[in-house]
């Protein structure tokens, strides 16, 4: 049981700490035409999916891989995203009666690169390495994965419910919110670019 629940609260950690987790999906989450929380559910499954099969392949192969060279591209491929998410956004805020819609997978996608890319992520899988058997260390990935998809759930409805408290108030409130979270996609995607 242990496993699992440091897998959990470490999954929970690494979502919420992470300033790209939150830059990527608050844009999405700030969409009134769809349910908020689902951005951050269908982010958080890709993030988990990605994380599983980096966590995986540590567990079973890693004296042969090259993570760090993975990790070097992946992370500017995240930094590219992050920019055209933040792109989107300001299309979304710009011209709110269009419909600019992302593609209902987009999160999911989103959170798999995520999942993929960078090093950081490494440091929650990190101790299902030094766990005494493959199944505590698979049980410490499951909650590492449901701790993701929980916190990232709650995050994109926290973004989605202050979202339409401020469409409530009008158009420009809203088109100032949708600004600031691709304001904030944009500085984090520049950073992980030039970083």
């Amino acid at each position: 049981m242990f496993p699992l629940l440091a897998g959990l609260a470490a999954g929970l950690v690494h979502v919420v700490s992470g300033p790209d987790h939150l830059a990527a999906v608050a844009p999405l989450a700030a969409d009134p035409d769809r349910p908020q929380w689902r951005a951050g559910f269908q982010w958080g499954l890709g993030h988990t999916a990605g994380v599983l099969v980096v966590g995986l392949l540590l567990i079973w192969l890693r004296p042969l891989l090259p993570i760090d060279a993975i990790s070097i591209y992946s992370e500017r491929i995240v930094g590219v995203v992050l920019v055209c998410i933040g792109a989107w956004g300001v299309a979304r805020a710009r011209w709110p009666q269009r419909h600019v819609h992302a593609s209902p997978s987009a999160s999911f996608a989103m959170g798999t690169l995520h999942g993929l890319a960078g090093s950081s992520h490494l440091f929650g899988v990190v101790p299902a390495l030094a766990l005494p058997t493959q199944a505590a260390a698979l049980w410490y990935l499951g909650g590492f994965g449901v701790g993701a998809v929980v916190a990232m759930t709650a995050f994109a409805a926290l973004v989605g419910a202050v979202a339409l408290r401020t469409a409530r108030r009008g158009l420009n409130a809203y088109r100032g919110m949708l600004y600031a979270c691709s304001v904030c996609a944009f500085l984090v995607g520049g950073f992980w670019l030039v970083a």
